[in-house]
């Protein structure tokens, strides 16, 4: 899914007497940027600044990313951390992260309008929560301290969960009476879930855990590109925001798989004067794909760009549908009030709509 790179580069050159870095080449990872929750996450936020008068209100930030965040406010979202904060009355997004089953009851009763974009894998997880803890397990939960998809996970069987982090939380955790499960933050890299997952199994013979992983593929892929790269690499760029999980495990990645020098930068205008040699770049998941180009078109390598892929994803998560059927209503609604054929009308297809150009389409 190579991207023009090779177009925009040449153009880069002829500005590179502006460029204060020497860069010789850009390895380029693929996957990156944004995943399909994500992606799924922004559209419907957009679609809900196009149906509704500002402000539009959202539930924590939509994804962990300063550039998005912003972006969103300027089309007059008001991301807020309690729902009590909400007017009555006024429409509510959830973000993606997922919230806690009193907090989707609580916009529901406040708001006119309410779209929940928590990201299905975080459902998965949510699903899996509730059955083992009706069941009487006792679940034992790896995520980060603090983080919203944690709180939010936790909050759908509080009195059934261990939330730990370390092999020595893992150790620490007392005799259970009943049977054990094991579950996961989503966005954890296999660095810090191997090794608790191995320590969990270890203390409790008998976990249970389900069929599939409850890692996210997307942090999975973006792993492992980086990996393929960072020895490769005189230093490592990963573009994302300080509070996204995923993008700083991204970095650490890039440090213990051998690259001597790993930034992370929201922006081109982060980056410092001195890069030089191969400079590897990925993005976190919430990371849109424009600002890739301008830290590329930034750095301006002499050799050009060499995109690394180890694999493609085409999955893709329809926004809620509730919204979609919103959205298809003024669209009729709009069709006739201008005359139009509703039998001519192009149909709403936003599987093929890239939420990157969604954001800059956004902003004019």
């Amino acid at each position: 899914m190579t991207r023009g790179y090779d177009t925009f580069v040449k153009c880069t050159r002829t500005v590179r007497i502006l460029v204060l870095v020497a860069v010789e080449q850009v390895l380029l990872c693929a996957p990156r940027g944004f995943c399909a929750g994500v992606e799924m996450a922004i559209k419907a936020l957009s679609w809900m600044v196009r149906a509704f008068e500002p402000p539009v209100y959202c539930y924590h930030e939509i994804v962990h990313n300063k550039r998005v965040v912003e972006r969103f406010v300027a089309q007059g979202v008001v991301f807020v951390n309690d729902i009590d904060d909400v007017p009555p009355g006024r429409p509510i997004m959830l973000s993606a992260h997922g919230s806690a089953p009193e907090v989707v009851a609580a916009a529901k009763e406040r708001g006119s309008y309410v779209v929940d974009a928590v990201c299905p894998l975080v459902t998965k997880v949510h699903h899996e929560v509730k059955t083992r803890a009706d069941k009487g397990f006792r679940i034992i939960y790896v995520g980060h301290d603090g983080h919203e998809e944690a709180i939010g996970t936790m909050a759908v069987a509080p009195a059934s969960i261990s939330r730990v982090e370390t092999v020595a939380e893992v150790e620490a955790l007392p005799d259970f009476d009943q049977p054990t499960a094991l579950l996961a933050q989503t966005t954890l890299s296999h660095r810090d879930w191997s090794s608790v997952a191995e320590a969990a199994r270890a203390r409790f013979p008998d976990l249970w855990q389900p069929g599939r992983s409850d890692l996210c593929f997307a942090t999975t892929n973006r792993q492992s590109a980086l990996t393929a790269i960072a020895s490769r690499c005189d230093a490592v760029v990963v573009i994302g925001s300080a509070n996204s999980s995923n993008t700083k495990a991204l970095a650490s990645l890039a440090s213990e798989a051998g690259c001597a020098r790993v930034l992370r930068v929201d922006g081109p205008q982060e980056l410092p004067t001195d890069l030089d040699g191969v400079i590897g770049v990925t993005a976190g998941a919430s990371a849109a794909e424009d600002v890739v180009a301008a830290v590329i078109a930034h750095l301006a390598p002499t050799n050009g760009v060499d995109e690394i892929r180890i694999t493609d994803e085409d999955e893709y998560f329809p926004p809620p549908r509730s919204l979609r059927e919103l959205m298809t209503t003024i669209d009729v609604v709009a069709t006739l009030g201008l005359g139009g054929s509703l039998a001519n009308r192009p149909k709403l297809d936003d599987r093929h709509i890239d939420a990157s150009e969604v954001l800059v389409h956004l902003s004019r």
